[in-house]
């Protein structure tokens, strides 16, 4: 069965409200910060498997409804990044850039490792690696065609859907019990008003300066979020196959970046943050409904054992490394939980479900703004950069084992 676009927005709407009902209604899903779209998204996603089991059913969603969806995402973050403020994200923001870095390299050692360990091609182990993991749906597609051709190994393309899949939910559902359980450790209950939580200004959740969320804000962000998605695609179909070939998304960030310093520090112009921040929750909200209600879980069980294997391991890696690495490096404090809560999302999933943890976590526990600011930097602007020098690196490593 094939749904067009209207279709898709109904049923994606459905989705959000199974996910905050069952978020409400559930207290294991509330007491570990699940998403409500993957709470909803999830369940939908068995319900629809099992159909197909039983039935034979197959069902297609407007996929590029969630593409638009994403773009509008980050293109909202763009627009909200103020030069002025971005400069305060300094130290905290290197020091996580490392944290993600180290997290690669040892995503893809404990892939090749695991797959050698377990009588797997090298080839295969990189696939359930940082190429699908920290990578995603977009990057594991173009690696594994470089690793079909390089190394004659069959359903490349299908493994990696299949491992990017496992990841993005995998991303969705440990971040919450990881915050979870640093509170504890940190012995914080619910909303605590602290002066000196963060030294970062507000530019996500809560603008400095913020204006009524009314029909004109509205139309001018609709106009900016526009011409952030027409430039950013413009751009992107021009750098296609050069050196400065980049993901879309990131284009358009770019773009939302340049049009909000632009109208602020050159036309003084006051930009509507509240409409943003508005239109770009709706938008991320959009997206995983979509995403996670189209994941088809019957790929899932073709995997073999082995690859299964590897991937409960880089699971348990993350969750390991977003305890004893991030959260230590970032400070110990309630910025690095959210972070860490934020990493586990990129690390395993996508940037945009790292936003859906940290936004869980903040909506209980009050907002961190440094996170907000760091995260998705560092998944949209260095994160595909970081992990293409990585798998370069590692794909010369499965060439020397070969």
């Amino acid at each position: 069965m094939t749904f067009d676009t209207y279709q898709t927005v109904a049923l994606a709407c459905l989705v959000l409200l199974l996910g905050y009902f069952l978020v409400k209604r559930i207290p294991l899903l509330n007491q570990y910060n699940i998403p409500e779209p993957v709470a909803g998204g999830f369940v939908v996603a068995l319900i629809l498997t099992a159909v197909h089991y039983v039935w034979g059913l197959s069902f297609h969603f407007d996929t590029d409804l969630q593409r638009a969806m994403m773009l509008v995402f980050f293109s909202s973050i763009g627009l909200s990044a103020n030069f002025a403020r971005l400069i305060k994200g300094g130290k905290p923001l290197v020091i996580f850039l490392f944290a993600a870095f180290g997290l690669i390299i040892l995503q893809n050692s404990v892939a090749v490792g695991s797959a050698l360990a377990l009588g797997l091609d090298p080839a295969y182990g990189l696939i359930a690696g940082s190429m699908t993991l920290t990578g995603g749906h977009g990057t594991g597609a173009a690696w594994a065609d470089t690793l079909v051709q390089n190394f004659h190994i069959e359903g490349g393309l299908e493994l990696a859907m299949a491992c990017a899949t496992f990841g993005l939910v995998s991303g969705g559902v440990i971040g919450g019990p990881v915050a979870s359980y640093l509170l504890k450790r940190m012995h914080r209950h619910g909303i605590v008003e602290d002066n000196d939580l963060d030294d970062v200004e507000e530019i996500f959740e809560k603008p400095e300066l913020r204006r009524k969320v009314n029909a004109r804000s509205v139309i001018e962000t609709i106009a900016m979020l526009s011409l952030c998605l027409w430039i950013g695609q413009t751009v992107d179909t021009l750098a296609k196959g050069t050196a400065f070939q980049l993901p879309t998304f990131v284009w358009c960030l770019f773009t939302g970046v340049l049009i909000r310093n632009s109208l602020t520090h050159l036309g003084k112009f006051q930009v509507a943050d509240s409409s943003i921040d508005l239109l770009g929750s709706v938008g991320l909200s959009i997206f995983l409904a979509v995403a996670l209600m189209s994941l088809k879980l019957w790929q899932l069980a073709g995997l073999a054992l082995p690859i299964l294997v590897i991937l409960l391991l880089q699971v348990v890696t993350m969750a390991a490394y977003a305890i004893f690495i991030t959260y230590r490096s970032m400070g110990k404090d309630y910025d690095a939980v959210v972070l860490s809560a934020g990493h586990c999302g990129f690390g395993l999933g996508a940037t945009p479900t790292a936003v859906a943890n940290m936004q869980s976590v903040t909506d209980h526990f009050g907002p961190s703004h440094k996170a907000f600011l760091i995260v998705p930097m560092v998944g949209a602007f260095f994160i595909d950069l970081l992990n293409s020098v990585a798998l370069k690196m590692f794909l010369a490593v499965v060439t020397w084992l070969h």
